[in-house]
């Protein structure tokens, strides 16, 4: 059994590892309140860019766009290229929330029938990967943590330069959605080629003939397949932008759940470890008064 010096020193140790885990907890609460708030802030200009994207695809429904997946290289169905653009940390000590996009990644990359080209956000991802013996593309170093439109702007531009060269053809993105404060799943989503059916349905093309018939009809300067290019581009940054929000909001929730988990560990460590304590003090003090008393009894018997 420890002594009581031993004892003292594991709640001393605990106390201020909760000291850490406490501060750790209000700093990604804080993060998350403020993760939130920009995800609120870009909704409106994301769900404006759908809308013209919408509005120029109803009117213009047989116009091919390489952005697009009305290309005939998607309509004959070949084999694809393939882009994996993976939403990771820079920091551990949140739970299972990189391993779980990792595993996810990997199991993409594996399962290809193609090579696959890794576009890896934050540094345990790479250094994932990198161990693993996979080649990575691209690495957007320290993108994970506070993200930025610039920094969505890099990560687009990078995809968008790829996919012109015709060096790819298809790109998909793995992140975390954070669906409550105990809940984040691993979502894929693919972005390019954008899909014409997530934008538009049948009933609204017809709709727009009717117009054109009726001489309800508007010009696009300098034309539809330059501004639609235009708003791809912005859409997908958007998206990108969005993605990476949303990884960072749920890496936050899901350290605040780690956190909150290890204080509430080392309370009860804490509990056990004071009642032990009591425990062995309360021995040691019984075993004085013994030898004491014992003591006593000796000197007496000498008297006698």
């Amino acid at each position: 059994m420890a002594n009581t010096k031993e004892i003292q020193n594991r709640i001393k140790s605990i106390q201020d590892t909760m000291k850490i885990t406490k501060a750790m907890y209000m700093m990604s609460s804080m993060k998350l309140r403020k993760a939130k708030q920009k995800l609120e802030d870009t909704e409106p200009y994301f769900y404006g860019l759908q809308e013209q994207i919408k509005d120029i695809l109803v009117h213009f429904p047989n116009m091919e766009h390489l952005y697009f997946d009305n290309r005939p290289k998607d309509r004959q169905g070949q084999e694809k290229r393939k882009a994996v653009v993976v939403i990771t940390g820079d920091k551990g000590m949140a739970g299972a929330y990189n391993h779980n996009v990792l595993k996810e990644a990997q199991k993409i990359v594996d399962e290809s029938d193609t090579p696959c080209r890794l576009l890896v956000v934050g540094e345990l991802g790479r250094h994932f990967f990198v161990n693993q013996g996979y080649r990575i593309e691209q690495n957007f170093m320290y993108s994970a943590n506070n993200p930025s439109m610039h920094r969505a702007r890099v990560i687009t531009e990078h995809i968008f330069d790829m996919y012109d060269r015709e060096e790819i053809d298809e790109v998909y993105v793995v992140f975390t959605v954070m669906k409550n404060s105990i809940r984040s799943d691993v979502h894929t989503e693919r972005v390019m080629p954008l899909m014409t059916h997530d934008f538009v349905v049948q009933e609204l093309i017809d709709e727009a003939k009717a117009d054109r018939i009726n001489n309800d009809w508007y010009t696009i300067y300098p034309s539809p397949r330059k501004v639609l290019e235009k708003l791809a581009i912005n859409y997908v940054t958007g998206f990108i932008y969005g993605v990476l929000v949303e990884g960072s909001a749920s890496e936050e929730n899901s350290r605040m759940m780690a956190m909150k988990s290890a204080t509430d560990n080392a309370e009860e460590m804490l509990s056990e470890l004071s009642i032990e304590f009591n425990r062995v003090r309360q021995a040691a003090i019984t075993q004085e008064i013994t030898e004491v008393i014992s003591g006593a009894k000796a000197q007496n018997s000498k008297k006698k």
